[in-house]
């Protein structure tokens, strides 16, 4: 497909470069309350949920230009276009498609104006890449449901508000996938419990999250009762090509190449050593190839086409970059990288380095595991039998 841009798109990328360039040098960045002047910014130009209905308070924007204005913000290194991650990736479309009038007033406006954080109870010990046979329960009880069970790899469950949530209704359905009922649960609801996870850097991304007799009012039920499927997949898919993603990943490498620049290895500039100039080349690769099945996913979304899995793909090349740039990184600082996980910054470049080694899990287990994305590619674009 041709992606050249039309007139209005080249347009309008010339609009978010100046306004980045405007409001992302480094003086404003280093302004006090630089991070609640730019939401404020981007929210007013109704870049926040920037693809959704101008009728809930988005921009009304286009595939393509949602993909200039992901990529463009990437190349500048501008901050998130707002901050509840889940609410506008996830949470937002989904109420927007399933949710009553009533839900759509109520989440929708703090979604967009960053109020709190929600979290996505989905995958349960044993079920993580099998999410259809989920077993934490929900039993209507008047105009409550009440919940048990557990959830894992919750990501931010820890200072989330809300969580949109997965349960079982339904245990003698012939599809696993019916019975499946989709809830919004408040964090501070009665009998939940949230246990981090701490990684090796010694953040807590993830939670366990435990359910004993929670109850949830009724109305807080997404879309109709046993069709909860539905809902996350409708959920799921909003997920973008990933072109925005790529854009930052270059980044990453240029930072990559840098460091090779300026450090030393077996008595050469790092940058020198065929051993590590190959792998520098392959991550180049890699990153192409993931442009290019971007836009092939992208080429499917604007000709209105059946979406397949080829974000896998990008999401499994992902974990691999993401464990290959600290282990080459660490590779070349030697004995400057012994200040892993320490409070210390008087390492290279403040210790980004090794403490993103140790940080790699967010970006590896989040959005499922390579292996899960592998199962993925080998089922739903390979056609080979399920594993």
């Amino acid at each position: 497909m041709d992606f050249k841009l039309t007139p209005d798109e080249e347009a309008f990328r010339d609009e978010v470069r100046a306004f980045a360039k405007e409001n992302l040098s480094p003086e404003a960045r280093k302004s006090p309350g630089f991070l609640a002047n730019w939401l404020k910014k981007v929210r007013e130009k109704r870049w926040v949920g920037f693809n959704w209905p101008e009728a809930y308070g988005g921009g009304g924007g286009g595939i393509m230009e949602q993909v200039i204005l992901k990529e463009e913000m990437a190349k500048a290194g501008a901050p998130p276009l707002g901050l509840c991650l889940m609410g506008l990736q996830w949470v937002g479309p989904a109420i927007i498609e399933y949710g009553t009038e009533e839900q759509k007033q109520k989440f929708l406006p703090d979604i967009l104006d960053s109020k709190y954080q929600w979290c996505t109870g989905y995958s349960e010990p044993g079920f993580g890449s099998d999410l259809a046979s989920l077993q934490c329960k929900a039993v209507r009880d008047g105009d409550e449901y009440v919940i048990n069970g557990q959830k894992i790899w919750t990501s931010i469950a820890s200072w989330s508000k809300w969580m949109i949530l997965l349960t079982r209704t339904d245990f003698n359905t012939a599809d696993k996938h019916d019975g499946i009922t989709c809830l919004l649960v408040e964090m501070d609801s009665p009998g939940i419990e949230v246990r981090p996870i701490k990684n090796m850097a010694g953040g807590s991304l993830f939670a366990e999250v435990f359910f004993e007799n929670v109850r949830v009012p009724v109305e807080n039920l997404l879309g109709d009762e046993g069709k909860g499927w539905a809902v996350t997949v409708s959920a799921l898919a909003h997920e973008r090509s990933g072109i925005s993603e790529v854009a930052g990943l270059v980044r990453q490498l240029e930072k990559t190449v840098e460091l090779a620049k300026h450090t030393r290895h077996n008595g050469r500039r790092a940058s020198e050593q065929p051993s590590i100039r190959r792998r520098l080349a392959k991550a180049d690769t890699i990153i192409e190839g993931m442009r290019l099945n971007g836009q092939r996913f992208l080429t499917k979304q604007l000709k209105g086409e059946p979406l397949s899995s080829e974000t896998s793909i990008n999401k499994l090349h992902r974990a691999f970059l993401a464990i290959e740039f600290g282990d080459l990184a660490l590779e070349m600082l030697g004995n400057a990288s012994q200040y892993l996980g320490s409070e210390d910054t008087s390492g290279v470049d403040q210790n980004l380095w090794p403490n993103g080694v140790l940080d790699w899990p967010t970006v590896v287990i989040g959005g499922g595991t390579p292996n899960i994305q592998r199962n993925i590619i080998a089922e739903r674009i390979l056609g080979l039998p399920k594993d």
